[in-house]
């Protein structure tokens, strides 16, 4: 099968178009003919210095699939043939989405929304279900709350409007060029971090603080955070958290650390949004599969307003 694989860890021009292997389904996997996957930070993380998740080159990488489900496992009972699915594949140590086909076990795997292509199903699993578990499973967001969001790109794009799907009021901070977009896909407020100061912001135009903080950038935005949200609030992180956190002690905040761990049921939550037409998928550009390393660099620059969604098949 056609795969862009990495030789060894380094910068954008490890990537090399090779044929490889086509997987076979193990008795409780599906092998799957990839129709889209997407970069995200992490892949580019791993591209870099992929050891820490059990990486070894030459081997390939990528997070998010759009398919259509080709063979099972003797064991499988959920799918077959022909099921159109989306999931996020597992790290550590297992072959990623940069290829034709994949495989998975089907614990992990979603039936992919009807109302979605495959380009903007593939743009969901990853940050979608990382947003998901943030807002639904750790913040337990609710009707009525207000929610302050750091960053508003892959993944927070997505937070805030599980968050506005929830019934909360939703307060988030994005670069100037999304600012409008943030507010579009269900922000109360936008705050542009380059001019505004979310804090003031929080106290100027708020009644009341933030029941709940979710931060996707690094730094000790968390921390500053403690003086816009209640006692007793709840804050969530992707990233390690610092800064000086005496006024969180004194307010009794639960802090959750999060790494995204597979599973479908954050998928069937994404699938019974998106199909509802309360989540989109953010998206800023598709690329076909050849041009990875071109999406990696775009990813790395930043500046993006989505996600960078990698067209597979050539659909």
């Amino acid at each position: 099968m056609d795969a862009m694989v990495i030789t060894d860890f380094g910068g954008t021009d490890v990537f090399e178009r090779r044929d490889v292997e086509k997987p076979s389904p193990e008795p409780t996997e599906v092998l799957v003919a990839v129709h889209a996957s997407s970069v995200n930070p992490v892949d580019t993380k791993i591209r870099q210095a992929g050891s820490w998740a059990g990486i070894s080159p030459p081997t390939v990488i990528g997070y998010d699939v759009s398919g259509v489900v080709e063979e099972v496992g003797e064991s499988v009972t959920d799918f077959e043939p022909g099921d159109e699915v989306f999931y996020t594949p597992e790290i550590f140590g297992e072959r990623g989405s940069y290829a034709e086909y994949h495989t998975a076990d089907e614990s992990i795997v979603a039936r992919k929304p009807e109302n979605l292509s495959h380009t903007e199903a593939a743009a969901l699993p990853l940050a979608g279900g990382t947003a998901w578990e943030a807002m639904v499973t750790r913040g337990d967001v609710g009707a009525g709350e207000t929610v302050l969001i750091h960053g508003a790109g892959g993944v927070g794009a997505h937070a805030v409007q599980i968050a506005d799907a929830a019934g909360a009021q939703v307060v988030a901070t994005a670069s100037p060029k999304t600012v409008e977009q943030t507010e579009e896909l269900g922000a109360a407020r936008a705050v542009d971090y380059e001019s505004e100061d979310f804090a003031e912001v929080m106290d100027s135009e708020f009644d009341e603080p933030a029941d709940a903080v979710f931060t996707t950038v690094g730094g000790d935005t968390l921390a500053e955070s403690a003086a816009v949200t209640r006692p007793h609030g709840r804050m969530i992180t992707i990233l390690e958290p610092e800064g000086e956190w005496g006024a969180a002690y004194q307010k009794n905040f639960t802090v959750h650390l999060l790494f995204l761990e597979r599973a479908r049921h954050y998928l069937d939550g994404l699938r019974r949004l998106a199909e509802r037409g309360q989540l989109e998928p953010v998206i800023d550009s598709v690329l076909p599969l050849e041009d990875v390393a071109e999406a990696h660099e775009m990813v790395e620059e930043g500046g993006l307003t989505g996600k960078v969604v990698l067209d597979v098949n050539g659909s």
